[in-house]
């Protein structure tokens, strides 16, 4: 069912048949509307919501000619009086796209101020409120209407709906494997933690790992290895490209989170007590991976599972199909980049005294190192395959 709000103006006027603007009163102004429509979602830290609500609560009188306003998106507006609007908005699973396009943040200094007894009589604010808009046109504007602060693209990608193929398909496996993400989408987004290994982009990076097309040292390609920097948008192109690696999704997603266990099992049981030999692991701090199950006590970089991910592609052929099930591998490869490789990569430069975590991850020798590592174990795994099934064809032939 629709909701409605009443919103007690001063005066307000038909722009067009689809738009009105008003002079609100900010004290009786509606705080809880929804904010489906915005791309954001408000942060009480920002200096965008300090200067609004110091701007609010010093000079209330004033607020309205320092405020951009408020811009709403609403199903249907019925003027209640000289003096008051009544707001029908329909909910979310009503199919609407109504709520506060633009203005999160001057919303929430209006729950503030209120919740700390400022008085707000005198305080108005300009109300754009557009009629019947369609989900598309409504996230249009909140691209358009959030400037006052950068907004991340990865808010503004989520905002045009790009990130939709991923969020049917993380739906589709919460359902089939009984598991719980948590992924931020956009920024400062409710309910979603902070760990960077969270961030849709993080996801999307782990997909890039295992293009055994697009990123093939041995190919003409001058792209040897994936970028481990953010995504900025994604083409028609890049979505196409990321919905074949989709399937593959879940497997890096494993890797990740077994490489934090046995990062876990070394500190645990380190060789000198009370001392970590591994650059850039925080005892200090905690990691959170997307999966909701797994919880780390100590912090890391958010790409140190990336080389290692990124070896695997060599197990893909070109349509991404695993030469190896991947199952018979997968723990055991994963134990031998740990052993003779990463783990003392890691250990080496904690003795040199390289703590940078980004530099430690993207230093190319250590993806080359992985990447030979992982064509020789494959070669030797296909090595033994074949030899297995020559002795079964040479005992075949003798029985026979």
């Amino acid at each position: 069912m629709p909701k409605n709000w009443t919103l007690k103006v001063d005066q307000y006027i038909n722009a067009n048949s689809n738009c009105i603007i008003a002079t609100a009163h900010v004290e009786s102004f509606p705080t809880d509307l929804p904010l489906e429509p915005n791309i954001r979602e408000p942060n009480p830290k920002s200096s965008t919501y300090k200067q609004l609500f110091d701007s609010l609560t010093t000079q209330p009188e004033k607020f309205f000619q320092r405020s951009n306003g408020i811009v709403l998106c609403v199903n249907k507006v019925k003027s209640k009086s000289k003096t008051e609007l009544e707001l029908e908005i329909l909910q979310a699973n009503e199919g609407g796209a109504d709520g506060i396009i633009n203005g999160g943040h001057t919303v929430l200094a209006f729950e503030q101020a209120r919740a700390n007894k400022y008085d707000l009589t005198l305080a108005r604010v300009k109300v754009t409120i557009h009629i019947g808009l369609s989900e598309n046109e409504a996230l249009d504007i909140a691209l358009a209407s959030n400037t006052s602060a950068p907004v991340d693209a990865r808010s503004k990608v989520n905002a045009r709906g790009d990130y939709k193929f991923i969020k049917h398909f993380l739906g589709r496996l919460e359902n089939e494997e009984d598991i719980k993400f948590r992924i931020a989408y956009y920024q400062n987004q409710s309910g979603a933690p902070k760990s960077p290994q969270c961030n849709i982009n993080h996801l999307i990076k782990l997909m890039n790992c295992l293009d055994r097309n697009k990123y093939n040292p041995d190919s003409k390609s001058r792209t040897k290895h994936p970028p481990v920097s953010n995504t900025p948008s994604l083409s028609d192109a890049e979505r196409q490209r990321l919905s074949k690696l989709l399937p593959l999704l879940p497997k890096g997603l494993w890797i990740e989170q077994r490489l934090f266990n046995i990062i876990e099992e070394h500190i645990t049981n380190p060789r000198k007590k009370g001392t970590i030999d591994l650059a850039s692991i925080d005892p200090r701090k905690n990691t959170l991976l997307s999966d909701s199950r797994y919880s780390f006590g100590f912090g890391a970089p958010a790409d140190i599972a990336m080389p290692i991910v990124a070896a695997y592609r060599v197990f893909l052929d070109e349509n991404y199909n695993w030469l190896i099930p991947f199952d018979d591998f997968a723990e055991d490869f994963l134990q031998h980049l740990w052993a003779n490789y990463y783990r003392k990569y890691l250990v080496s430069e904690k003795l040199a005294g390289n703590t940078v975590g980004s530099k430690i991850c993207r230093n190319p020798v250590i993806w080359d190192n992985l990447y030979v590592s992982a064509q020789s174990y494959l070669n030797q795994r296909l090595l033994k395959m074949v030899g297995s099934n020559n002795n079964k064809r040479e005992q075949l032939t003798l029985a026979n």
